[in-house]
């Protein structure tokens, strides 16, 4: 039994500022300004220490004396600082997998150059399902439930994505010693969106023809601006994001170039890119079209991110494949016979037309930014500058009559 009482508890509170001992290392502060908290002095390896157990309005005299038992208990048996202890607790305290995944993507910040694509894989189709739980309460049926619903709305690879990610995180939970185990261990890539084959897909001249037809034709569904994405980057083979998520001052339209910075190329090397009179027309209604958006392609909807979303074009050009996530009644097959394709598949094609119409290998490859390999990626410097403009010249006028 301690030397304080309850009644004298709530005296001492009330009067002069002091340390008040109860015995058994058990202290009741009073400061001379906030309020008064209970706290713990103990001994560890020849030195005092003193840890704050917790507010007195939020701890009884009962309950700190509790608290003081555990806590040194907890040092006679485990010989650790239960001060250590609870200072670890509260770096690492993890309390849903939303706060697992900050830690976790923390290391992706630093290791990965595309860092966002992880961040934005979890963020739409992983933290709706699980955020919210703790890390240990998610089990293999989450997982299961998760990476189904992408695969049911037609996205085979961002659904191997999330799979990878889910692995990495909990592994990442095993190692902070959050979790016991990892509930995505068991499933691959056959559970989530299959085993993803080589992707070769270029459109043939008869296939762009009847694409654009119908990108035109359907209009109410498939926006101006996403068929003037899709014009721009079959004709300059840039790849989606770079486009997408460009902005106004990265162009100089009078001298009809595009500077692309490094630091937002997937190469990791900017590329001045010269524009044919065609792209010039499309991007000079593309600015009157963002009414004064910093960006060349604004998001029209409330989002984090100002310009268009990463999923629009694909999610437009599916829809008219006839199937649109989400939704039970699907809309119908407006492409025919037409094979699939993705807004990925324009850039090979673009990559395959400039073959077609006698381009160099060397001068195609820094058309779409790819760097030159072997020797004479080492040694050869030149940027092809004017010959890529008339390489971009002669296909925009190869594509002129079937787009516009």
């Amino acid at each position: 039994m301690g030397s304080l009482t309850v009644k004298k508890v709530e005296s001492l509170i009330k009067g002069i500022p002091g340390k008040y001992a109860d015995g058994g290392g058990l202290y009741l502060a009073v400061p001379k300004s906030g309020l008064p908290f209970w706290f713990l002095r103990y001994s560890i390896n020849g030195k005092r220490r003193e840890m704050t157990l917790a507010k007195c309005a939020n701890l009884s005299l009962t309950e700190a004396r509790a608290e003081a038992v555990m806590q040194k208990k907890q040092l006679v048996v485990e010989k650790v600082d239960p001060l250590f202890l609870k200072q670890r607790a509260k770096q690492h305290k993890m309390q849903t997998v939303d706060d697992l995944f900050v830690d976790w993507h923390k290391g992706n910040v630093k290791r990965l150059k595309h860092h966002n694509i992880p961040e934005r894989v979890y963020r739409k189709d992983i933290a709706p399902h699980i955020g919210a739980a703790a890390p240990n309460k998610v089990v293999a049926r989450d997982i299961q439930y998760i990476i189904e619903s992408i695969t049911e709305s037609g996205r085979p690879t961002t659904a191997n994505d999330a799979l990878l990610y889910l692995k990495q995180l909990f592994n990442h939970g095993i190692k902070l010693d959050v979790v016991g185990a990892n509930p995505a261990s068991a499933f691959n890539v056959s559970d989530a969106g299959g085993v993803e084959l080589s992707k070769d897909r270029a459109l043939t001249l008869e296939e762009l023809t009847q694409v654009f037809k119908v990108f035109r034709e359907n209009r109410d569904s498939f926006a101006r601006e996403n068929y003037l994405a899709c014009a721009l980057l079959v004709t300059l083979g840039v790849r989606k994001g770079e486009l997408t998520e460009a902005s106004w001052q990265e162009f100089d339209l009078e001298a009809g170039i595009w500077e692309l910075p490094k630091a937002r190329s997937k190469s990791g090397v900017g590329l001045t890119i010269p524009l044919p009179e065609l792209c010039l027309s499309w991007l000079e209604e593309l600015y009157k079209r963002a009414a004064g958006s910093p960006y060349v392609f604004p998001n029209r909807r409330s989002s984090k991110n100002p310009y268009m979303g990463a999923d629009t074009l694909n999610r437009a050009i599916t829809k008219l494949f006839g199937h649109e996530a989400g939704k039970k009644k699907q809309p119908p097959n407006k492409m025919g016979d037409i094979k699939h394709f993705s807004v990925h598949d324009l850039r090979r094609t673009c990559r395959t037309l400039l073959a077609q119409l006698g381009v160099s290998g060397h001068v195609a490859e820094r058309c779409l930014n790819h760097k030159l390999k072997g020797v004479e990626g080492i040694y050869n410097k030149h940027d092809y500058l004017d010959e890529r403009r008339e390489a971009l010249v002669k296909l925009s006028k190869y594509l002129s009559s079937i787009i516009s």
